[in-house]
């Protein structure tokens, strides 16, 4: 039977009057690649800092492979690894410098645990000499998941780790995280990218500090209750305006060059909500049927969470 390697049991934090963390329950399964997934200032940094012991929460309990993340701090610190989303390596030392004073710290050296981080530190020992803080956001990110893991952490935490670095960066970073996962540790990821939710196994999407959906991805977007349109045409601001007044649109999002559209099919549909836009003076519009996404799905929690 899997086991739980990350129990998280109504966590709360406050900032003074700003509630940061709104009493959050997970469970991390060993093995598994977890997401928390939502956007800048949901409480995904403020949780990550609390089960990597660099806070204490105001109410709640969690623990970590069995170590609880309060009175068990020590202990915790030397089976997790933690990649913050600030590149918080020392700038002016170099690559290799930084590696072996992380691996010192843990009490290791980089030849002893070499396999570990072998394939990831590869692509960066060419620079080995070159100070961190010279390096392109995609090597910077590369070191500071070497020094997460040339411990072997049995738990890896990940703060927006794609944050600040480029799509190729970002497909070979997730590309990794598959490998370090077929090594055996388990990896809890946040990230504000709602396409990077499909790389996860399961999910927990998080708003205003409270979470308000979790499952695989595919669990998630089973549960989208409504049709689903992507609508184009050449005005979309006023477009998205008109058609968040059509009857029988539950909501509209603009979703890169086109407008999401989820509709009650009892009400409306394609045909109808393409009269209604003519009629309204938007006659070079087109309109599909499409599937949803996560980020569908997040759009429609957060909108409840708001009624």
């Amino acid at each position: 039977m899997t086991m739980n390697a990350i129990e998280i049991n109504g966590i709360a934090k406050s900032y003074g009057n700003v509630r940061a963390l709104e009493g959050i329950s997970l469970t991390v399964r060993e093995g598994e690649i977890f997401g928390l997934i939502g956007p800048d200032g949901a409480g995904k940094t403020t949780l990550f800092r609390i089960m990597t012991t660099l806070m204490l929460p105001d109410s709640g309990s969690g623990s970590v492979c069995g170590l609880d993340i309060v009175k068990d701090f020590a202990g915790l610190r030397r089976i997790i690894g933690y990649m913050p989303g600030k590149f918080s390596l020392y700038q002016d030392l170099s690559v290799k410098e930084n590696l072996d004073y992380f691996a010192t710290l843990f009490g290791t050296t980089v030849r002893e645990n070499y396999e570990n981080i072998r394939e990831i530190y590869s692509q960066i020992e060419p620079f080995a000499n070159r100070r961190a803080g010279k390096l392109s956001g995609g090597m910077k990110q590369k070191l500071a998941l070497c020094c997460a893991l040339v411990h072997r952490p049995s738990v890896l935490f990940l703060d927006e780790p794609t944050t600040g670095v480029d799509a190729v960066s970002r497909k070979d970073f997730w590309n990794m995280l598959s490998r370090i996962k077929a090594s055996g540790v388990t990896v809890f990821v946040s990230t504000p990218y709602m396409d990077e939710a499909a790389q996860c196994d399961r999910l927990a999407l998080i708003r205003d500090g409270a979470v308000i959906g979790t499952g695989t991805p595919g669990e998630i977007v089973s549960r989208f209750p409504f049709r689903l349109l992507t609508v184009n045409g050449s005005r979309m601001y006023p477009l998205l305006k008109e058609l968040r007044k059509a009857e029988g649109v539950i909501s509209c999002f603009a979703f890169g060059d086109s407008h999401h559209v989820a509709y009650d099919p009892a009400v409306t549909g394609k045909d109808r909500i393409l009269e209604a836009l003519a009629d309204a003076g938007f006659k070079d519009c087109a309109a599909a049927e499409t599937s949803p996404s996560v980020e569908d799905c997040f759009m429609w929690l957060s909108g409840r969470k708001g009624n």
